[in-house]
């Protein structure tokens, strides 16, 4: 390829990078613009929607910490183990990613109508409950976490470890003293974005834990709420927030990745 057919070439895909990433910040630009700075700081000063960020903050780092007990032995079986049908097991974790999370609440919903539902909810209230609110989010923030924690073991060398259990390592031991701290990286986007994706759940934790002010209200349900009754500063206070705390957690991932 020309000199100038490669700078064509860059450039067309510059073009389309720059736009979409113009569009962006333009959403972002007006969002912030639309109301004053003294109406978005007396939105947040509602009791209400304190309550659900801090609710939000709580059940975030509490399924992120759940999704990595999940994440990490469910990566380590789907990279270092040969088992039939294991498309198929990975094909239905995958599941919580590509159904619409209004079906996953419906179906958390239809499961605990049933006995094995109703059994678990005697021993644990879940629905309509913040219980309620940590199972929904859960759901989908494990399936990320799996899926990153399975990337990050498929790109970590099994030698080593299969040089630690030739010196007498089970292979227990060999995964915790060897694989586990080479993906501390993986680990930890892991969690960051299962604590991401909990942040932004909308559909399963509204259909099966419900939007009760000062109970199982969040941040995401709050937006919905006081869109609801027309008041727009305290929405988009909220929706400020969020992007707050996702620009953090990019930021995050990004330094705190390049140091692990």
């Amino acid at each position: 390829m020309t000199l100038r057919g490669s700078r064509w070439f860059w450039g067309l895909l510059a073009g389309i990078t720059g736009a979409y990433l113009a569009f962006i910040l333009a959403m972002l630009a007006a969002t912030a613009v639309y109301s004053a700075p003294s109406d978005l700081w007396k939105a947040l000063q509602s009791r209400e929607i304190q309550h659900s960020i801090w609710l939000s903050l709580c059940t975030c780092t509490v399924t992120a910490l759940l999704s990595l007990f999940i994440a990490i032995p469910s990566g380590y079986v789907l990279s270092r183990a040969t088992f039939p049908g294991k498309s198929w097991v990975q094909a239905a974790l995958d599941i919580p990613i590509v159904l619409p999370p209004m079906v996953m609440g419906l179906a958390l919903l239809i499961l605990f109508q049933t006995w094995f539902g109703r059994l678990l909810e005697k021993a644990v209230a879940l629905t309509y409950t913040v219980n309620g609110v940590v199972l929904a989010q859960l759901v989908i923030g494990a399936a990320f976490a799996i899926r990153t924690m399975h990337g990050t073991f498929d790109h970590l060398s099994a030698r080593p470890e299969e040089v630690a259990m030739t010196l007498g390592c089970s292979r227990a031991r060999a995964a915790w003293l060897v694989t586990l701290p080479a993906a501390r990286r993986g680990i930890f986007a892991a969690g960051t974005v299962a604590w991401a994706r909990s942040m932004g759940e909308f559909g399963p934790i509204l259909v099966f834990a419900g939007a009760t002010r000062m109970k199982t209200e969040v941040l995401p349900t709050t937006v919905w709420l006081e869109l609801s009754v027309g008041n727009l500063e305290a929405a988009v206070a909220v929706s400020l927030l969020m992007v707050v705390f996702a620009m953090i957690i990019l930021v995050a991932v990004r330094r705190v990745g390049e140091r692990v």
